[in-house]
């Protein structure tokens, strides 16, 4: 996907310890880490490589880019 210049498409990075490698579910959802909220892919994906390789340590813990756009805006999707 190539973001449009200009265009506010905002995606989601969060991660958190999960119970399993086989499925998405969380130890325990009061410690998720919310990374933030950026305005382009690109961003996103920055923010979601830096974390992930910082915790590459912890085999549990796994960190998502959710398209938020997407979800404001279904149509577009």
């Amino acid at each position: 996907m190539s973001d449009q210049p200009g265009k506010q498409l905002l995606h989601l990075v969060f991660g958190g310890e999960l119970t399993s490698l086989e499925f998405v579910d969380f130890k325990d959802l009061s410690k998720l880490d919310i990374v933030g909220v950026f305005p382009n892919y690109a961003a996103a994906h920055a923010a979601w490589k830096a974390r992930a390789q910082a915790t590459v340590d912890n085999a549990q813990m796994r960190y998502f880019i959710v398209h938020l756009h997407r979800l404001l805006d279904p149509q577009q999707g």
